[in-house]
């Protein structure tokens, strides 16, 4: 009985100096972002690979968009035949213009005449009163023209948006990711349907890691926000490497402690969750274990 005593306090002393390692434990995580379709049609391509590296805004697929190309190619042939009839308001009034012209030369002779005595007032007052008839003719003309050609002008500008958010439902046709990285999860394949908000895959940067660990209300009256901790990661039997890492983030409330995690004081219900900035080196990954050493 005394050797089976003796072993459970060996036993016992071991465990607590084991929990004694480290301050807080926690997962590594990265920020995680689901790529969705924007556009419905079948999936003519998508190539890229899980485990594979993406570059932000370069294309890995596309998205069925003939119909789209053919309907801008129709508004296109819409627009040019409505900007061909804009009307030449040069060209319409030149003969009114010209008539004008004739009719005050002729005015002007009438005049050097009625002051000789040559022409009488009435000959006169009907060449005025022409040229009042014609003036009214050209503005009645041109007002027309002027709203004919603002009428075409804004139909083309109308067709010009048409054509605009038939090129943004084009480039929805195109998939792309939003930030650079590593494609962690492909939900689709070439050949399926794709539809609006239907996840086509999940890319995270993986050079910006974190340990999301979960420290005692007493533990966390020793850190603030930018201070260095050391992050050990555990990759299983006594393969653990250590890191620098910066505390970005601390929870503002407290939560029951996961039970998947381990804290220095067993005790302890409420725990903060705390983000640790960890700069990756190739090994580490999403789910791994780590622990902090503050």
């Amino acid at each position: 009985m005394k050797r089976i005593a003796y072993i459970a306090t060996l036993l016992l002393i071991a465990s607590c100096g084991k929990e004694s390692e480290f301050d807080a434990q926690g997962t590594f995580e990265a920020t995680e972002i689901i790529v969705s379709a924007e556009a419905t049609g079948r999936i003519l391509c998508f190539d890229v690979e899980e485990g594979s590296t993406v570059e932000a805004g370069n294309i890995v697929g596309a998205i069925d968009s003939i119909q789209l190309h053919l309907q801008r190619r129709q508004l296109i042939a819409q627009q040019s035949a409505l900007l061909s009839s804009r009307p030449d308001v040069k060209k319409q009034v030149a003969s009114i213009r010209e008539e004008i012209a004739k009719q005050k030369s002729e005015l002007a002779r009438v005049e050097n005449m009625l002051r000789d005595g040559a022409a009488t007032q009435k000959q006169y007052d009907d060449i005025g009163a022409h040229i009042r008839i014609l003036e009214g003719k050209l503005e009645a003309a041109l007002s027309t023209l002027d709203k004919n050609t603002s009428s075409i002008n804004e139909n083309s500008v109308a067709i010009e948006a048409q054509i605009a958010a038939l090129d943004d439902r084009i480039a929805k046709c195109r998939i792309n990711s939003p930030v650079s990285g590593t494609l962690l999860v492909k939900y689709t394949q070439a050949g399926e349907l794709a539809s609006p908000g239907k996840p086509l895959m999940k890319v995270a940067n993986l050079d910006e890691i974190f340990l999301r660990a979960y420290f005692t209300s007493e533990q966390l009256a020793d850190i603030t926000l930018g201070d260095t901790v050391t992050v050990i990661a555990d990759f299983g039997g006594d393969e653990r490497y250590s890191y620098e890492g910066r505390i970005t983030w601390i929870a503002s409330e407290s939560e029951f402690t996961p039970k998947s995690i381990q804290t220095r004081d067993s005790r302890a219900n409420l725990v903060y969750a705390v983000k640790i900035a960890v700069k990756n080196d190739g090994r580490l990954k999403i789910g791994l274990a780590g622990e902090v050493k503050l």
